[in-house]
């Protein structure tokens, strides 16, 4: 069992990333709703080792990375579940890629994204759609979200949790899984492995 689990996240469908994190459709579609950066700031929550940063940079972004170590030079070790040491309307991009999940309070961590994010800004997440219909058949053989995510995962996301979290937000996700992935704006909740969740922050 420990095997097929082990296989199962190397597709690259968001299994809880594994070996295709910088590469799934997920990440993809959400990267494409980046504007352009020239004169703008972002700020890479999550940043890991930097790839999503480097990239924000060569958007025009002049960006903030935080992590809950510090990973790489000029990358900031901040808690987020503790808030976010920053002004309000601090930034005009905020991304944050397979993070919501591991938070402690996931509520709190979007009005904090929210507060920090300018009014006319744009916030861009992913997470796992721990219930699209993949799941729950892998689910009946007991490949159950816990089972096949990261560990350390605290949630799991349906649409209905996702649409409470952020009302706001336009949802995108991809089907089908293999050769060719389509991005899809309907039946995300039950078509799409990752939630590609974009706000706009009004006035």
């Amino acid at each position: 069992m420990g095997r097929l689990i082990e296989l199962a996240k190397r597709v690259p469908i968001d299994l809880g990333q594994g070996a295709v994190a910088e590469w799934t459709k997920g990440k993809q579609i959400a990267l494409g709703l980046v504007p352009s950066g020239h004169g703008r700031r972002a700020l890479d929550v999550g940043a890991r080792d930097g790839h999503q940063t480097r990239w924000l940079e060569a958007r025009g972004y002049a960006v903030t990375a935080i992590d809950l170590t510090s990973s790489f030079e000029g990358c900031l070790a901040v808690d987020v579940n503790d808030g976010l040491p920053f002004e309000d309307g601090s930034f005009d991009l905020l991304w944050c890629s397979e993070v919501l999940e591991h938070l402690e309070e996931p509520a709190r961590a979007l009005d904090e994204f929210r507060r920090v994010v300018r009014p006319g800004g744009d916030i861009i997440l992913t997470t796992p759609n721990s219930y699209a219909w993949l799941f729950r058949i892998l689910a009946l053989f007991g490949l159950t979200p816990p089972r096949i995510q990261r560990p350390d995962h605290l949630h799991f996301f349906d649409l209905g949790a996702i649409r409470r979290l952020a009302p706001d937000a336009t949802l995108y996700g991809y089907f089908p899984y293999a050769v060719v992935k389509m991005k899809i704006s309907r039946a995300v909740g039950a078509l799409s492995p990752t939630f590609v969740i974009h706000v706009r922050k009004g006035p």
